[in-house]
């Protein structure tokens, strides 16, 4: 792992290889094509152990970027429940391993209305950062934007960064967003909203670009890499620079031909172009 990284660095997503790299390869494809963070798959990571996981970090000189959240909030009770007594453990093991950064996300619609949804999910990600504030662990939590998802279920719910932004203030201190260009651009997000969450609440970052058509014809799963398509990366990039923000960039293209390239060239081409949209904005 590098002694020490000033600034953004570019993590590989599972995405870039459309899934079909397991841990702990996927670990070596990302030092064997140049970034210098990994997505960690935290039940893989915690099934081999803290020592072999440092090892592996190690060997190859990877900063470990981020952790999903072991823990279902979005379903019924029993679900989140069921999640909970775990939660210690895979905290403690994310702070072993350098990698205090947990993400989960959230729909923007739901079956149930969204005052209702909002106390749901408020009183169970309080627990859930309560227990990862004892090993100073960060949670990051994502909005979904596109408008076919905010129709999904009958009830709109929360997919704005100002809206998520006031939840994640009620949720705690480690609490924060993730931050998706995506999500960003296509829930008409600004420069503004990036500063006005500033580096306290900007816990991890993802980049994916989005092609120039209707609100009503975007895809989640149909994503371009960064700066082929309409996002102004300048301007994201920038707001992040200005705030201080200095961790992992992922790249989280859903689609775009991936499965049907070698999962090294995915990985190589997500870099590539993520490399060259943060150099033009000045923040490698």
């Amino acid at each position: 792992m590098p002694d020490m990284i000033n600034g953004m660095y570019i993590s590989l997503n599972g995405t870039l290889t459309a899934n079909r790299v397991n841990w702990p390869d996927f670990a070596r494809l990302a030092a064997k094509t140049g970034f210098l963070g990994v997505d960690v798959n935290l039940a893989k990571a915690m099934q081999a152990g803290e020592g072999a996981t440092k090892v592996l970090l190690a060997e190859t000189r990877l900063k470990p970027a981020i952790l999903g959240l072991p823990v279902e909030f979005r379903k019924e009770d029993a679900d989140f429940r069921k999640g909970m007594p775990g939660l210690p453990e895979a905290a403690q093991f994310a702070t072993a391993i350098g990698c205090p950064r947990m993400s989960t996300w959230m729909l923007p619609s739901s079956p149930v209305p969204k005052p209702e949804l909002r106390k749901i999910y408020l009183d169970r990600l309080r627990a859930v950062c309560e227990i990862l504030a004892h090993s100073h662990v960060r949670l990051a939590l994502e909005f979904v934007s596109p408008v076919h998802l905010r129709k999904l279920y009958p009830h709109e719910f929360i997919y704005r960064m100002d809206e998520t932004l006031e939840l994640v203030k009620d949720i705690g201190l480690n609490a924060g967003l993730m931050l998706d260009s995506w999500h960003w651009y296509h829930a008409g997000a600004t420069v503004k909203d990036i500063l006005a969450a500033g580096k306290d609440r900007i816990v991890y970052v993802q980049a994916a670009d989005a092609p120039k058509l209707p609100p009503d014809q975007i895809k989640d799963n149909e994503r371009l890499m960064p700066g082929e398509g309409v996002i102004d990366f300048n301007a994201f990039f920038g707001a992040l620079k200005k705030i201080g923000y200095n961790g992992g960039v992922s790249p989280e293209v859903f689609g775009r031909g991936l499965k049907d390239i070698p999962p090294e060239e995915g990985a190589k081409l997500g870099l590539k172009t993520t490399t060259e949209v943060m150099r033009k904005a000045g923040v490698l």
